[in-house]
C-alpha cells in the first residue's frame, strides 16, 4: 500500500490516496471479523495493482470488473460461494441488472432489506401501477 502513497505524495494526490486506502482496509477488517460477508469497493483503476496485490495476499475471493470507460473499477470481495455467485450474475454493467439481479445482489451485500423492497418496487412497477 505504500507504493501508491509514494506515487500520489508527488502528486499531491497523496491524502486522496490515503482516503482510498483507509476505506479499503476498513473493508477487509469488516470481512475478517464477519462482519461483512462481500464486500463492493468502487475505485480508481490506477490503484488497481496495489488493490489486487493486497486482496490476493490476505487470500480473499474477488471479481474486478471495468465501470464504465475504464477509469473506475468495481471490485467484490468476500466468501468464495458470493464470488461465484457475483461470477454467473452480474455480466454487465451494474447499472442494467434486472430489478431482481438488483435486488439479489443488495441483499447479498448486506443491505438494508426494506430499503431494498423500496428499490425494487420503484425499478419494476410503472409509476402509475406502484403503492410505493
Amino acid at each position: 500500500m505504500s507504493e501508491i502513497m509514494s506515487i500520489y505524495a508527488q502528486s499531491g494526490e497523496a491524502s486522496h490516496a490515503a482516503g482510498v486506502l483507509k476505506v479499503f482496509m476498513n473493508h477487509i477488517y469488516e470481512y475478517k471479523k464477519g462482519v461483512r460477508r462481500m464486500i463492493l469497493f468502487t475505485f480508481n483503476n490506477r490503484y488497481t495493482k496495489a488493490i489486487i496485490q493486497r486482496i490476493e495476499s490476505q487470500h480473499i475471493a474477488y471479481l474486478l470488473q471495468p465501470v464504465g470507460k475504464g477509469e473506475r473499477m468495481n471490485l467484490f470481495f468476500g466468501k468464495p460461494e458470493c464470488i461465484e455467485t457475483i461470477r454467473m450474475m452480474v455480466d454487465k454493467p451494474l447499472n442494467r441488472l434486472t430489478p431482481e439481479e438488483d435486488f439479489i445482489l443488495g441483499a447479498m451485500l448486506g443491505y438494508d432489506i426494506c430499503a431494498q423492497c423500496e428499490r425494487y418496487c420503484e425499478r419494476k412497477c410503472k409509476p402509475q401501477d406502484c403503492a410505493v
